[in-house]
């Protein structure tokens, strides 16, 4: 057991925690492509309310899937501090509950996409030239939830274990299929959106099932075997204490990105489809730094777990300093080369890519200081505290961005697209600068523990 853990614990830690990160980076930046070319297909297909449509549905999806996806967070550092310590039957136990929760997990949302998912679209107020497309698209999404759970509790185990390149390599056959599968339907079949929403849900199966095999294949306490799935009380009850608040926190984060959608639909259908495309592209951004906030929290779980809090603290640095460069880099290059990337989605609305523009300028110039706030957030949750950075974020994120909508944007001279993307980058800055004093007061805290 020590032996498969000895790699974060030990050694030097810049070439490990980079050689670790490259493979999520790749990962996320896969993921992201094959999304695109959903986009990029009903675009250049189907025209840009079918663009429209699908953006209008991403923060409605995440906002759903989000808290389970929170939960495989739990997992995962359950498993980083049961490696670190040695405790194999704890880590056989953890990861024998995580996956039959993964699979209640997205049956339920299977259950609550089928029915609700026209009803919350109007509540956000999607256009109505574009609703008939966006719930056709969700309904369609949510039936691949389950294999959607499985890869994302599977993988948060792999990484907590140390294996970032089987999801990718996972990812990329998925992917693939989800191309081919994407042009088979949407071209030869002309099914439109529920084409592209058809495709990625049998993708998700597929990557799904494998991730389930390679666990399957371990030889280490990660291995896992059918027979022998249980909800064991302890690990779920540690699952939770972690994840659940993760979960929250990433859902409500996600109500704030509701409101805001909810918000830039009053503009109407143009500002829509050039706000999907725009977020699309920062995607490429956001996953590349958050990938950071994954080998934050694995890292510090496993030295955690190992007793080796001075390490923690070059871990804080690296991350931090990592995240920044890759944030400024990848931000300041897609805003340069904003008009033509955005020409690849939208075909047929000058006046939208305009307005995907501005969307780009307001955020992809700070768009490091979310980066760095997810890094802090993940150092705080592999110390084993989920509810401190639930309750920051809540605060610093969600509460600032209402306040500005409800507040600063009714006010007529700031009720503007642009007064609108300003929320951003005012909540990244202040959530990472309370979360960093608190994570450098629990590291304080647990050093004197220790003395």
């Amino acid at each position: 057991m020590q032996s498969k853990s000895s790699d974060m614990c030990e050694g030097p830690l810049v070439s490990k925690i980079i050689l670790y990160t490259i493979p999520i980076i790749l990962t996320g930046v896969l993921q992201l492509l094959f999304n695109a070319a959903d986009l990029v297909v009903v675009g250049r297909c189907c025209g840009s309310n079918s663009v429209g449509a699908v953006g209008a549905t991403g923060a409605l999806i995440n906002l759903m899937v989000n808290l389970f996806i929170g939960l495989s967070v739990g997992a995962g550092v359950t498993v980083a501090h049961g490696i670190g310590s040695g405790r194999s039957e704890d880590v056989h136990r953890t990861v024998h509950t995580a996956i039959p929760t993964a699979l209640i997990c997205g049956a339920l949302l299977t259950v609550v996409g089928l029915l609700f998912s026209e009803t919350f679209l109007k509540l956000m107020d999607t256009p109505k030239e574009q609703l008939s497309l966006a719930t056709s698209y969700m309904r369609i999404y949510f039936c691949g939830t389950i294999a959607s759970m499985l890869y994302n509790f599977g993988s948060a185990i792999l990484r907590a274990a140390g294996d970032t390149k089987s999801p990718l390599y996972y990812l990329t056959a998925a992917g693939f299929l989800n191309v081919i599968l994407n042009l088979i339907f949407v071209i030869l079949f002309h099914m439109d959106v529920a084409g592209v929403a058809l495709a990625t849900a049998i993708s998700q199966t597929f990557s799904g099932l494998l991730i389930v095999r390679a666990l399957m294949k371990r030889e280490d306490a990660c291995r896992l075997d059918l027979k022998k799935l249980h909800i064991y009380g302890r690990q779920l009850k540690r699952i939770l204490q972690i994840g659940f608040p993760a979960g929250i926190q990433s859902s409500l984060f996600a109500v704030s990105n509701v409101i805001i959608q909810s918000s830039i639909n009053f503009f109407g259908p143009v500002v829509n489809t050039g706000n999907a495309a725009a977020q699309n592209i920062e995607g490429f951004v956001y996953t590349s730094m958050n990938s950071y906030s994954q080998t934050s929290l694995n890292f510090t779980g496993q030295n955690y777990g190992a007793g080796k809090l001075d390490r923690i603290k070059k871990i804080m640095w690296i991350c931090l300093i990592a995240v920044f460069c890759t944030g400024m880099a990848m931000g300041l290059t897609a805003l340069l080369f904003g008009r033509p990337l955005l020409s690849i989605y939208i075909t047929d609305s000058e006046e939208a890519i305009k307005y995907g523009m501005v969307r780009m300028t307001y955020i992809m110039i700070p768009y490091f200081l979310c980066g760095l706030m997810d890094v802090t957030t993940g150092l705080i949750r592999g110390l084993g505290s989920s509810v401190l950075p639930m309750l920051i974020t809540v605060l610093g994120v969600v509460g600032i961005r209402l306040g500005w909508i409800y507040i600063v944007f009714r006010i007529p001279q700031y009720h503007s697209i642009k007064s609108l993307y300003l929320s951003y980058a005012i909540s990244w800055l202040a959530t990472f600068g309370v979360e960093l004093i608190v994570f450098l007061i629990l590291m304080r805290k647990l050093k004197k523990q220790q003395i």
